[in-house]
């Protein structure tokens, strides 16, 4: 039998065996390119898997995250501020390379490949980072604990070390946000019951994140506050390692979109299409617009995006106008001058999502006071109970466990509550509404940081040199506003997963998820920027400012009715954004009045 009779058998063998199958409606194909069957691909099977890998993934990349500036002063020997300095800078170029690995997903690899490619960077930045810490780094042996500082290290062993800790930070961010979409593409939308389990996939993805998280702040920061560096970093690349072989595993079983090309191609020609005819004269009815024939519609991957009225200028990039006309070669048109329906759509999707994004930065700045701010409060109130010293840092629990109370609270009771009184077959809250529930949470977090500040100021021994347990308030006192920022993580974050997967065209769904990884980027450099304007401002005529070294002798209730006060503004703006919000229509799916871009309940 010749090569080309037998690619014809197994055609006809797959069109016999799917005819009796039921297909995915989605436009989902199984790891050869055929279409999805959906009983033998996708689904909770393949899911879990995904869920099990982001645990373990998260487990790693914060095992060496949470104390990375631990490491670089007792282990390289930075001073406090320089290390403070390259821990923000690496946390940056992680979320900086979360669009890298979003591009080349929605462009050229797919998600698969993405995931794959950039886990095995990420476990040999692990591995290097492991080796080159018990080889080099930790000298003599046994140092890096509080009590023994390690030596000096040459330029080779420090290059070494950067080049492990970048790689660590390429490998997690162009992984994080193609594996949440990814994980979503295992169910389709177009189905009933799957589109609800895809709606349940990102609490629990969120969930997972979270689980991943309390391990690496208990288990691995102890053996790394102890001084067992090595030990702490094997273990991280061991369980990123685990992780990386059950993303593999798992292969057989998974749904695929095919990477629809270069967006920003897609983007420019209709850009340029549109200032081409700026002296146009448009119709007012929003006819003579450009739509893909059939035969072209059959050759695209992703689904038709239907025309909608804002953003009138765009338009001009799909009105056939005489001119194209006279330059059309065959059946095609200059992509320069005359673009699709669908492709304008496009790029009048992202610019709606923009300013919705743009909302979220400041719910980020909220966020990101746990891990700085929080902590320093923590360590100068009275952290020993009945002989145990509670560390600071590990306060952030009480955030995590109020993350899995409030999926579990908000899957299970609030949502099928709303979805009774809304008398409806949609579902309890809109993402748009459990973000701007969130904002609500967090500024109700920041007065109760700010409250507890006051009593802590009360109770405080304001002639401390160190004031380290300076104060008789008990760090117990911190659990509610680390539980309202759980809480409000549910609603903002979780709701902003599902969003931007929900509202991108399908050609830029790890674009999304990257626009998520970014909003708290760039939270963390507005928090820098605002404390520095306040040190400045508040510093003047000699004063100690609001958050100098010694809290005591500052006012950092100040600085959290501040955020308060900012988070406030930023939800009024947010629902006049979210009002002023259109949902994405896409061809072939009916529009409900509960969309997904609905603020009105």
């Amino acid at each position: 039998m010749s090569c080309i009779e037998l690619e014809l058998s197994k055609e006809n063998k797959f069109k016999e065996e799917t005819e009796s199958e039921e297909l995915t409606l989605d436009g989902s194909v199984d790891l050869n390119g055929h279409p999805a069957i959906r009983t033998k691909s996708g689904r909770w099977a393949a899911a879990i898997i995904i869920l099990l890998n982001q645990g373990l993934a998260t487990l790693a990349f914060f095992g060496i995250g949470v104390n990375l500036v631990l490491f670089l002063t007792r282990v390289v020997g930075q001073n406090n501020a320089e290390a403070a300095n390259n821990v923000s800078k690496w946390t940056g170029t992680v979320y900086i390379f979360s669009l890298v690995g979003a591009f080349l997903s929605d462009s050229y690899w797919g998600r698969y490949k993405t995931c794959a490619v950039f886990q095995v960077i990420f476990v040999i930045g692990l591995m290097s980072l492991s080796l080159s810490s018990y080889l080099f780094l930790l000298k003599p042996k046994g140092c890096g604990s509080e009590l023994i500082q390690c030596g000096k290290h040459s330029s080779l062993e420090m290059g070494m070390f950067y080049l492990s800790i970048y790689l660590i930070a390429l490998g997690n961010g162009g992984y994080q946000p193609n594996i949440a979409t990814f994980g979503a593409d295992q169910f389709d939308e177009e189905h009933s019951k799957e589109g609800h389990s895809k709606v349940a996939f990102f609490s629990y993805f969120y969930l997972a994140l979270n689980i991943g998280q309390l391990f690496s702040n208990t288990i691995l920061v102890y053996f790394e506050d102890e001084g067992m560096w090595a030990l702490g970093f094997w273990l991280s690349a061991g369980c990123a390692f685990a992780a990386l072989i059950l993303f593999l595993v798992g292969t057989p079983r998974y749904r695929h979109f095919k990477p629809s090309g270069n967006p920003l191609s897609r983007f420019c020609q209709v850009l340029v299409a549109a200032s081409r005819k700026v002296r146009v004269e448009m119709p007012s009815n929003g006819e003579d617009l450009y739509k893909m024939d059939a035969k072209e519609s059959s050759t695209s991957v992703n689904r038709k995006i239907l025309h909608t009225h804002g953003f009138k200028f765009l338009d001009r990039a799909a009105f056939i106008s005489s001119r194209d006309l006279d330059n059309q070669k065959g059946a095609h048109y200059n992509p320069w001058r005359l673009c699709p329906v669908s492709q304008v759509e496009e790029v009048k999707c992202i610019l709606r999502l923009l300013p919705i994004w743009l909302c979220t930065i400041i719910y980020s700045v909220v966020f990101t006071q746990m891990a700085s701010l929080f902590v320093e409060q923590g360590a100068a109130m009275k952290t020993t109970v009945s002989g145990f010293s509670v560390p600071p840092a590990s306060m952030s629990s009480f955030d995590i466990i109020s993350v899995a109370v409030f999926i579990f609270f908000y899957r299970r009771i609030l949502d099928p509550f709303v979805g009774k009184l809304k008398k409806s077959d949609s579902k309890g809250l809109t993402e748009l509404q459990r973000m701007g529930v969130g904002l609500v949470i967090a500024v109700i977090a920041m007065v109760s940081a700010g409250i507890v500040e006051s009593y802590r100021l009360k109770h405080a021994n304001q002639q401390c040199t160190h004031c380290k347990e300076s104060s008789t308030l008990s760090i117990f006192w911190q659990i509610p506003q680390y539980a309202f920022i759980g809480a409000s993580e549910v609603f903002m974050y979780v709701g902003q997963l599902e969003f931007f997967n929900a509202q991108t065209p399908d050609g830029l769904k790890s674009f999304g998820s990257a626009l998520c990884m970014t909003s708290i980027s760039l939270g963390n450099y507005v928090s820098s920027l605002l404390v520095s304007i306040v040190m400045k401002i508040s510093t003047e005529d000699h004063m100690p400012g609001w958050i100098p070294g010694n809290l005591n002798k500052g006012h950092l209730d100040r600085f959290y009715f501040l955020l308060a006060a900012l988070t406030s503004m930023d939800l009024i703006a947010y629902i006049a954004c979210a009002k002023w919000y259109k949902s994405i229509q896409l061809g072939g799916k009916s529009e409900e009045n509960g969309e997904p871009g609905s603020f009105i309940v």
